[in-house]
Formats: C-alpha cells, sequence, structure tokens
C-alpha cells in the first residue's frame, strides 16, 4: 500500500545496530486499507442472498469476523508502514525485521482503536571514515628483473611451441594423453578417454602427477584420490590411468624470426623491450592490489564496526545449509570469525562507495562477469544466465563496486616502498579510471596458465582439454525475508473462516497479521532471516534481484530498503460451497 500515514512512529536504538520502531496507527489512517480489504475478502467468498463483490460490511463482518478483515487489511498495509519509517529515519536494514502488533483496532462494538506495531531489526552500523589523506602504506618496490624479463619471454615462446611425440618416461611438463576410470569397490563410478594433461599443471586429481611420472605409453597404474566432482564428488577412489602417448614441447629459438612471428617487432631485442614495459605494468598493477588488501587492513586496525549477532548467526545458519550440515555443527564456530571479518570488511567497503559516491555501469559489469565466466572455463552467456537465475547479478555489482571504490580510494593515500620512496600507483588507478575492473583482469592475466602448445610433427592442436575439469559453482544466496506480522484473530471461535484466492497466491510470500486473542495479542516475533555478511555476497543483491524488502545488504550505494510484506493470513474456515467457487 503507498502513500501510507500513521499518527506516530518511535524508533528506539536497542543496540549499536539494532533498532526498535514502534508505529501507533489510528483507525482513520488504517480505515482506508479496511475498506479495500472488506471490498477484496467480499468478491472471495460465498454468502447466500448476496452476490460477490456485493455483500455489505455489517454481513461480512457477521460471516467472517471483523479480526479477519483487519487482519487483512494489516497484510497489506503493514510493508508500506515500513518503508515509511525506514525512509522517514534513513535507516539502513541488514536483516529480516521481526514484527510483534501489540495491539489491535476494536474487534467488537464501535469502529475505532489503534492498531499498535513494534518491529526490530537490525542496521548497518554508522562508521566514520577517517581521513584517507593521512594513511602512508609501505609496500615492496615493483622492480623488474632481466629474469622477468627472461621468464616473459619463455612464456611467449611456449605460446608458439610445438608438440613432438617422444619415447620415454612422462617427465614435469610433458603432455600425456590418457584414459582414467574410478572405481569405489567394485562400481565404476566415473571414466575418460584420450584427455590432454600437462603433468604438473594441477588442472586434474590429487596424486596424478606423482602416479603418470616415469610412466610410458601403454602402461597403466592405479592411485587412491578424492573425487573433485559428479555424484561421489568427495569420496575417496581408486583411479587406473593409463598413458596412451608422451609429448613435449619445444620452443621456438628467441631470434628475431621469433620476434616478427610474435609481435609486431622486427628484432628480438625491440621485442624483449616491450616486453619489460608490459612486465612494469604488471609489478605496478600488482601493488596496487597489494596496497589495496593494506589499506582494508589498516581500516580495520583504525575502525571499530560492531557486528549484528543475529546476521552473523544467520549467514553461518545458511552456510552450513549449502553444506549440508546441522545448526550447532562446530563448524560454525570454526568459520564465525571469517564471517564477522567479512561483514566488517564489507561495511567498510559501503562506507567507501558512499564517501566517493563510486557508481558502475552496466558495461562494467558485464565485462566483469565476462571476466569470471573466463577464470571459471564458462561460456560467457551460460554464466550471466546462471548469475541472473540465482538473483546473483546484483551481488555481482555490489562486488564491482566495492572493489572499484577501494581501489579509487588509494589515490587519497600515500603509497611509499621500504626505503620511503612513494609509488606512482595514482597513474595505474587513473589509466584505469571508469573501467577499474581492467586492473584486476590485468593483474589475473599475469598469473594466468600458458596456452598449450601446437604439435609440430603430427600437425596437430593439443587442446587443453583438461581445463573442462575446472568449473565453478555459483554461491547460491538466500534473499532475506520480508518481516512478518502477527495474526489478528475472529472476534469468536464460531466465526466462520473465508479462504480467499489471494490467500492462497500470496500464501508462500506474504507473512500475516496474527489474529488477536479476543483484544490484544502480543506474539512472538518473526526470528530474523538472512543477512548480508559475504563479500560478494552478502546480498542486498538477492533482495533487490527477488523484488523483497527489509534486508538491505552492505550494498554499494545506500540502497532503499526493501519491503516488508506479511504474512498470509490464516483463512477461516468456509462454507463448502465458497470453497467450491474459489479454488
Amino acid at each position: 500500500m503507498t502513500g501510507v500515514t500513521f499518527v506516530k512512529s518511535n524508533v528506539e536504538q536497542l543496540e549499536p545496530t539494532r533498532v526498535k520502531i514502534t508505529l501507533d496507527v489510528e483507525w482513520d489512517e488504517l480505515k482506508p486499507a479496511v475498506d479495500t480489504a472488506t471490498k477484496h475478502m467480499s468478491q472471495q467468498v460465498n454468502i447466500p442472498g448476496f452476490r460477490r463483490g456485493k455483500v455489505p460490511t455489517r454481513v461480512l463482518e457477521n460471516h467472517l469476523g471483523r479480526g479477519a478483515i483487519i487482519e487483512h487489511a494489516v497484510n497489506d498495509s503493514l510493508d508500506g508502514y515500513y518503508q515509511q519509517v525506514i525512509a522517514e529515519n534513513e535507516l539502513s536494514p541488514i536483516g529480516q525485521p521481526s514484527v510483534d502488533i501489540t495491539q489491535w483496532p476494536n474487534l467488537e462494538g464501535a469502529h475505532g482503536g489503534t492498531l499498535v506495531i513494534e518491529i526490530e531489526v537490525d542496521t548497518r552500523p554508522e562508521i566514520n571514515l577517517p581521513e584517507l589523506s593521512g594513511i602512508t602504506l609501505t609496500t615492496d618496490k615493483p622492480v623488474v628483473t632481466d629474469e622477468d624479463i627472461e621468464a616473459s619471454l619463455t612464456e611467449m615462446r611456449e605460446r608458439f611451441a610445438t608438440l613432438k611425440t617422444v619415447d620415454r618416461p612422462v617427465a614435469a611438463k610433458d603432455y600425456v594423453s590418457i584414459d582414467m576410470e574410478a572405481k569405489i569397490g567394485d562400481e565404476v563410478v566415473d571414466s575418460v578417454s584420450g584427455i590432454s594433461y600437462e603433468l604438473g599443471s594441477g588442472k586434474l586429481l590429487d596424486g596424478i602427477d606423482e602416479a603418470l611420472e616415469g610412466l610410458q605409453a601403454g602402461e597403466t597404474t592405479t592411485f587412491k584420490s578424492t573425487l573433485a566432482g559428479g555424484d561421489h564428488e568427495g569420496e575417496e577412489a581408486d583411479v587406473t590411468v593409463t598413458v596412451q602417448s608422451v609429448k613435449e614441447s619445444e620452443l621456438p629459438e628467441a631470434d628475431d624470426d621469433f620476434a616478427q612471428l610474435a609481435s609486431e617487432f622486427d628484432t628480438i631485442d625491440e621485442f624483449k623491450e616491450d616486453l619489460r614495459s608490459s612486465v612494469e605494468k604488471t609489478k605496478l598493477t600488482e601493488t596496487v592490489y597489494a596496497a589495496r588488501d593494506l589499506l582494508l587492513e589498516e581500516l580495520n586496525k583504525q575502525l571499530d564496526v560492531p557486528v549484528p549477532a543475529a546476521v552473523i548467526d544467520q549467514e553461518i545458519k545458511r552456510h552450513l545449509e549449502a553444506e549440508g550440515k546441522e545448526v550447532g555443527d562446530p563448524h560454525g564456530d570454526e568459520i564465525r570469525e571469517d564471517t564477522e571479518k567479512a561483514f566488517r570488511d564489507q561495511m567498510i567497503l559501503d562506507a567507501i562507495v558512499e564517501k566517493l559516491e563510486v557508481e558502475i555501469g552496466q558495461d562494467e559489469l558485464l565485462e566483469f562477469m565476462v571476466q569470471q565466466a573466463q577464470m571459471y572455463n564458462i561460456e560467457p552467456n551460460q554464466f550471466i544466465q546462471a548469475a541472473a537465475q540465482t538473483n546473483q547479478v546484483s551481488a555481482f555489482a555490489s562486488e564491482l563496486t566495492r572493489n572499484k571504490a577501494l581501489i579509487l580510494s588509494l589515490r587519497e593515500v600515500k603509497v611509499v616502498d621500504q626505503d620511503g620512496e612513494e609509488i606512482d600507483v595514482k597513474s595505474v588507478i587513473d589509466e584505469q579510471e571508469g573501467n577499474t575492473e581492467d586492473v584486476e583482469a590485468g593483474a589475473m592475466s599475469a598469473a594466468a596458465a600458458v596456452e598449450e602448445p601446437a604439435e609440430e610433427t603430427e600437425e596437430v592442436t593439443v587442446e587443453a582439454e583438461a581445463d573442462k575439469a575446472d568449473e565453478a559453482e555459483a554461491e547460491e544466496k538466500a534473499p532475506a525475508k520480508k518481516p512478518a506480522a502477527k495474526k489478528a484473530p475472529a472476534k469468536k471461535a464460531s466465526a466462520k473462516k473465508a479462504e480467499t484466492e489471494d490467500a492462497e497466491a500470496e500464501g508462500e510470500e506474504k507473512p500475516a497479521a496474527k489474529k488477536p486473542a479476543a483484544k490484544k495479542a502480543p506474539a512472538k516475533k518473526a526470528p530474523a532471516k538472512k543477512a548480508p555478511a559475504k563479500k560478494a555476497e552478502t546480498e542486498d543483491a538477492e533482495a533487490e534481484g527477488e523484488g523483497k524488502p527489509a534486508a538491505k545488504k552492505a550494498a554499494a550505494k545506500k540502497a532503499p530498503a526493501k519491503k516488508a510484506p506479511a504474512k498470509k493470513a490464516p483463512a477461516k474456515k468456509a462454507d463448502a460451497e465458497a470453497e467450491g467457487d474459489d479454488k
């Protein structure tokens, strides 16, 4: 319900990160919602002698009980009340609100009275960032050595290397074509044939490098390993591997011919000079990211960020459920410290986002997601569709915005090496301004695996089929739920219940006002639902993706609070004819 007004609202700070909101709604303010609920319910119930939608209010109240109608009205209005008080008091919810209706309007006699609602919710702590210009960070000086240039040149030569079949035992960095079969007991649980693998790349099962080294083409061995995927993921199996062929890579000579083949330069010296410039940029980019991490550490030292226990508990619960563990599992205590740190980091980053007013464009988000897809060796469209289906696009946007804000904040701090000489990180940041995820892409590319060389003798290109083993699972997040109101009971036990169609339709998503037992009936508060304490995750994303409210995660800028709907109102007994018509 939009445009909701109420007579009085009061916000009480219970804890540094938790508030109690009390709303007093007089009958005159609630009456429009009651009239709408009356009209709606009259269209859903059959009462002999009256057409649907034409049932007088008095008759409907006698048939259903005034409490059922008021309950319906409160369910429809609760989110509007919640959203309004959140906006008026500039609160930033980060968990599911718990709602308690402590007083209902008159359930008998003359219409009137006051609806009193109490809402408790965790909020984002207020963070006063220190002056960034007063912070000095000390990191390693980016130094480029001749060894770095040779390593970069070797990587380029490996890109143009060829594979040659050899008649000798398998050695490190050899490429082998293998067949594998995994057994648990006497059951074959998986098998693959003819896959290419580079010894030492670490892209297959643990223990395979040791098992393969020393074998020759045609030889077979068996080793034990933990399966990394499939229905038996995490289980130990006996893996039999057979070597079909052994190949070694031959690198081209580092001469002028190679320079002309691999670059736009005519000589190897020119090519090396260009590689030096590239390595210098990569080293400086790595320094930027080292300084970024140091800045977050320093801010954590200077700031005392309060952590809402309920938010952390819910995040740990969600984590345990995702791993198939029960609440109370010892693993929960093991991850509590990391979960709290992730929450503090996120709150600090959100404060930076707001201070610097950082935003990202759709093109930045798209490019970031494409890079993530490439990291996990997934087709970009498939990755983006999966992210959309699991409501993680907003989470990616928040993560990207926070990362961008932290990097941009380095412009205001001083970064020096161990000798106290200032390092020019601003040049990298300025170069990438407006597209800072490219900085991360540059850093990642420096550590990327080298492409496999092509077969020279057999004129066959060797594909890195083993890369298929690296698959990323998008972490599923559960959006924060809306606050549930208590139910409002009907005036008497004998009152008949009406089962409305909207109750069925909205029942799964909306909570309801609990019916008052005769007069006032305070009820237990609904437990807070999941909130954000994850990086990327944390999670206003999902709430935004679902269009659901209340739990606002540490998002890039201050995001408006999401809806705070009530639970479905439990239906009252309906005449058999009503049920027949309504469903």
